[in-house]
């Protein structure tokens, strides 16, 4: 690891943040450095901090702490992340014998210069008692290596000297202040500090001092490692072939991990998974000593609260039989959640406090052969508990290499696991309805498709955008900008593409959860006069597609078992066909049909199947419809209008002279996908109201 520092791009800072002042455009500028560096910290790990002074309002000079608030990004942060406290107010609060963590919270917010500024982070009072100017807190990789063994200790001191002082564990907060300062005064002159289980920290007068001695002591820790570990893998392990891709098997272990609610309505909460396998995690997975080292203790305790204490090492699965293996999963994450139980009634009764016991279900499984997957109820949580995991991974294979891993007691990992400062981080708005489930929508960009997928992505769900047109579906995906949004190209009449288009899905993601059943094209011509080529290209995509797309997702929702949504996009053609419509009438009621057959099949695996008649949908400016791009200037024509006035005419003829979009169809969409109510096999007009679609 090499410093970073620029003093150019210093200059660059300090011109942007000139208003800040120099010590805070310095911070900003450091801060983004060890941000930028995933071995030190990890979403939101790790704060910073520099002194300075500010006018009161009477025109005084005070000595203000500008730390970096809880929840912050240090690779992105902005001087408005870094809050300003009081200082002495902060520094009295030493002299206290004992604080409670509520207080300490109350104490820090009522030093902020800004009440409505960002809750300053759990180190606040670590910043404010070490006297530097500045100073930088790290969660290094290679530094916990050397701190989680039981001689961690003599380690530290064995590699560097007197130049850092030795912080024993302490609860993060005022305890851990209190004692790294104690340590600090009894030898000023070192240049750092190591917490024991808990990372680094640097300081100096000036940020480049406090980085570059926070650079140097990592570096130097891992270089130490890669002496000990050159030339040999670390870990004694076998290769593990898995037999079976990710994507063949994710299904079956999300379906594993679901959630049971009692819930008749909503019989399971779902998780969103990431894969990761790099040739680290799958040394690890095949490694003899891996499930005992899965199933230690976080390399930092902060992780506790993304991956839980510990991972689920799944040994020896058996990918050859997928129900052999859904049958292994589901009884071995039974047991952890058994296992997690008698932990949490275990620690209660001990410590004499109530707490309410957290989802007991695993975030992270070690699978032989494949790597590691992580759980979380959004895609954001899975991707950092990933993440997380493989940074643990890795660590705890260089503590292996050199000694023996040691990570906290089981009782003060539950300390820090129920401890409020930590669970104030898991917090946020009510459960969005479609939280960690999977949309699939073929057409998906086309306007209704399109329209479909911002919906489903405003209740929370996670959607992949299947279609044909690779250049439309860029488009489309780009306009949406959202990284729970994946395009496919897939061509609906091909069972292959059909196939790998949800195999997609369960790659990314896991599985899927909600389908809807979008592509379509028209062919318009009077029975007479239609080419046959026209009535098999609408068949093709049609009814052919529905099937193939009917028939995939009724077979990976059975595998995953946990019951789902089906969404067929219809048409008011089924119950109202118009002339000249015949192939597309015809394709489309083919379709309605196979749609209210799968309502009949899907009842047993818990598959709920609807359908939403869609009339006259055009699309917005940025993405028109390609079926009316085709057909409507015949339709103008043939009712002696001019095109432009095609939009027009269709909102006037139906009952409510209202204009019908794509939203309007994603929002009947995720009514189903919600299951507010006890449907399956119903028809939902989308059409302003055209008595004579009205279904019968």
């Amino acid at each position: 690891m090499e410093s970073r520092f620029g003093p150019e791009e210093l200059a660059r800072y300090r011109e942007r943040y000139s208003e800040q002042g120099e010590a805070l455009a310095d911070r900003v500028y450091t801060s983004r450095l060890i941000g930028a560096e995933p071995d030190l910290v990890l979403h939101g790990g790790g704060n910073t901090s520099v002194k300075t002074s500010a006018r009161d309002l009477f025109g005084r000079d005070v000595r203000v702490l500008h730390v970096k608030g809880s929840g912050s990004d240090l690779a992105r942060i902005e001087p408005a992340g870094l809050p300003a406290l009081l200082l002495q107010p902060l520094l009295e609060l030493r002299a206290l014998g004992a604080l409670s963590d509520e207080n300490m919270v109350a104490q820090q917010r009522r030093a902020l210069v800004d009440p409505t500024a960002p809750t300053p982070s759990i180190e606040t009072l670590l910043h404010a008692f070490l006297p530097a100017a500045f100073v930088d807190h790290s969660h290094a990789d290679a530094i916990l290596a050397l701190t989680n063994q039981p001689d961690g200790a003599s380690r530290v001191r064995a590699l560097f000297g007197s130049r850092v002082g030795w912080v024993p564990w302490a609860m993060p907060g005022f305890a851990l202040a209190k004692s790294a300062v104690e340590i600090f005064e009894k030898d000023p002159d070192v240049v750092g500090l190591v917490l024991e289980k808990h990372g680094l920290v640097t300081f100096g007068d000036d940020a480049k001092t406090s980085y570059e001695r926070h650079i140097e002591l990592v570096g130097r820790a891992r270089s130490f490692i890669d002496g000990q570990t050159e030339g040999r893998r670390p870990l004694d392990a076998r290769p593990v072939v898995a037999m079976r891709e990710w994507k063949e098997i994710a299904s079956v272990v999300r379906g594993a991990l679901a959630v049971r609610t009692g819930d008749l309505e909503r019989p399971f909460r779902r998780f969103v998974l990431e894969k990761r396998s790099s040739d680290e995690i799958l040394h690890f997975a095949a490694a003899e000593q891996g499930p005992e080292l899965a199933a230690s203790a976080p390399i930092t305790p902060d992780h506790v609260i993304r991956t839980k204490g510990r991972y689920l090492f799944i040994e020896r699965p058996p990918y050859g039989n997928l129900e052999a293996l859904a049958t292994r999963l589901r009884e071995e994450i039974e047991e952890y959640r058994s296992s997690y139980a008698k932990y949490f009634d275990r620690n209660v009764a001990a410590k004499r406090v109530e707490r309410t016991m957290l989802d007991p279900t695993p975030r992270v499984l070690v699978l032989p052969g494949i790597g590691l997957v992580a759980a979380g109820a959004t895609r954001r949580d899975a991707r950092i508990a990933a993440d997380i995991a493989e940074h643990t991974v890795r660590t705890k294979i260089w503590a292996a290499s050199i000694g023996r891993y040691e990570g906290l007691s089981e009782g003060e990992l539950f300390d820090m696991e129920y401890w409020s400062l930590e669970q104030a981080k898991l917090r946020r708005d009510a459960q969005a309805k479609l939280e960690g489930q999977v949309a699939l929508v073929t057409g998906g960009a086309g306007a209704i498709g399109e329209g479909v997928a911002r919906e489903l992505l405003r209740a929370g769900a996670n959607v992949v955008l299947v279609d044909v047109d690779e250049a439309r579906l860029a488009a489309a995906t780009e306009r949406i900008g959202d990284e729970r949004c994946l395009g496919v190209r897939c061509d609906v009449t091909d069972e292959g593409d059909v196939r790998d288009a949800f195999l997609h899905a369960a790659e990314r993601f896991g599985g899927v959860d909600v389908v809807v059943v979008n592509a379509g094209v028209a062919r318009v011509g009077a029975l007479a006069d239609l080419a046959l080529s026209d009535f098999e290209a609408a068949v093709d995509v049609n009814l052919k597609g529905a099937f193939l797309t009917l028939r995939e997702a009724l077979f990976q929702l059975r595998r995953q078992a946990t019951g789902g949504n089906i969404v067929l996009v219809s048409t008011k053609n089924v119950f109202a066909p118009g002339i000249e419509f015949g192939a597309y009438s015809a394709s489309k009621a083919g379709a309605h049909q196979l749609g209210r057959v799968a309502a009949l099949e899907g009842a047993a695996i818990g598959v709920r199947v609807n359908l939403v008649n869609a009339d006259a949908v055009f699309g917005e400016a940025e993405n028109r419809s390609g079926l009316w791009q085709e057909v409507g200037p015949g339709r103008a024509a043939a009712r002696g209008i001019a095109p432009e006035e095609l939009e027009e005419f269709y909102r006037n003829r139906n009952l409510l002279k209202a204009r019908v979009t794509a939203g309007h169809v994603g929002r009947a969409v995720v009514f189903f996908a919600c299951q507010e109510t006890p449907t399956t096999g119903a028809v939902l007009p989308v059409d302003g109201g055209l008595p004579d679609a009205f279904p019968r």
